[in-house]
């Protein structure tokens, strides 16, 4: 299987049309972030048949610069977001991994870490201005299509727009770990404390899958 063969089924849906031929029109009329070409840069980058954790959270980065099509990522050279600290904060007291000083979670993606907001798309300076375009279903399909994922995979759902998304892991050889979003906004209710980077690679190890090296 391939992301390909995951996606085109789901892409051709004529409400997922819709929605990209939306999206399309709107990035001719807005500034939108990511950049058009790194839209689907997550699927891109992380090997389907590499698949390990799939990181869930809201919508991109909102600020010029920032979004590059991975859930809380930022090129090397932008300064590193709030929410992006905490999840660095809550690394260093969970593997004792020193918080590095850029923002880019390539790495991770490469080693099988899908890093997905609910939403794919955001106009500048207004977040969560498209959230009723209709990503959610799309975001809806791919997960659905992950439970049928012949390997383990942990996900990890971080704030309510992610959290929404459980019911639809029904697979129990897949392990659904949940918090708040880690924003600073809501990092303290669930977030910190919540270990989920030691829980995702204790079970992958459980169950014969090699863990993933969090270290940027």
């Amino acid at each position: 299987m391939t992301w390909q063969a995951v996606l085109n089924p789901i892409m051709n849906k004529p409400h997922i049309k819709k929605l990209l031929n939306n999206v399309d029109y709107l990035y001719n009329q807005e500034i939108i972030y990511p950049s058009k070409n790194d839209l689907f840069k997550a699927f891109e980058i992380t090997p389907y048949e590499r698949l390990k954790i799939v990181i869930l959270g809201q919508d991109p980065y909102h600020d010029k610069d920032q979004a590059m099509g991975l859930a809380f990522s930022v090129p090397k050279d932008v300064k590193i977001p709030p929410s992006l600290k905490n999840i660095y904060k809550e690394l260093q007291d969970d593997l004792a991994i020193k918080t590095p000083n850029h923002g880019d979670l390539t790495s991770w993606a490469k080693e099988g870490v899908l890093l997905l907001n609910t939403t794919f798309t955001v106009q500048a300076h207004q977040p969560l201005s498209h959230k009723d375009l209709g990503w959610e279903d799309f975001t809806n399909d791919v997960i659905k299509s992950l439970n049928d994922y012949p390997e383990p995979l942990v996900f990890m759902l971080w704030g309510n727009h992610a959290k929404s998304k459980q019911s639809l892991i029904k697979n129990t050889k897949h392990l659904v770990l949940t918090a708040s979003h880690p924003s600073p906004l809501g990092a303290y209710r669930s977030f910190f404390g919540c270990q989920h980077f030691s829980k995702a690679n204790d079970y992958l190890v459980k169950h014969g899958r090699k863990p993933v090296d969090f270290k940027l």
